[in-house]
């Protein structure tokens, strides 16, 4: 069982930075792969990035890649989310995301993941 509790999101003006926390309970933190999801306002839960159990391969949507960055410390059992440049389009509530190191699902498919924080608001005003 791993519960998962996000932290760091708010309001944030276009151009913006700020970086999202997910703390993960448990010892087998670095057993599982992790991911970044976000649902904005009246749309689909969509895949923004994940990063593999070790740290070693990091993955992202087309639509954040360049601009946000994955990144875990196994030691604290924690998984950040550095979001730069900040577009209003990225105002939706992120969630952090659990599952199992190995799947024959892809990164960005949600199915993959067992274990799903609460989400924090994040706010990009224009």
């Amino acid at each position: 069982q791993v519960q998962l509790v996000e932290s760091g999101g708010g309001l944030v003006q276009a151009g913006g930075s700020l970086r999202l926390s997910c703390a993960a309970s448990g010892r087998t933190f670095s057993s599982y792969a992790m991911g970044w999801f976000r649902q904005a306002p009246g749309k689909e839960r969509e895949f923004a990035a994940a990063i593999s159990w070790s740290g070693g391969s990091t993955y992202y949507a087309d639509s954040v890649k360049g601009r946000f960055t994955i990144s875990r410390d196994n030691a604290k059992n924690t998984v950040y989310l550095q979001m730069n440049s900040l577009k209003p389009e990225d105002t939706a509530v992120y969630y952090c995301a659990a599952a199992p190191k190995y799947s024959g699902r892809a990164y960005h498919d949600q199915g993959r993941y067992n274990y799903w924080g609460q989400g924090t608001q994040v706010t990009v005003s224009s």
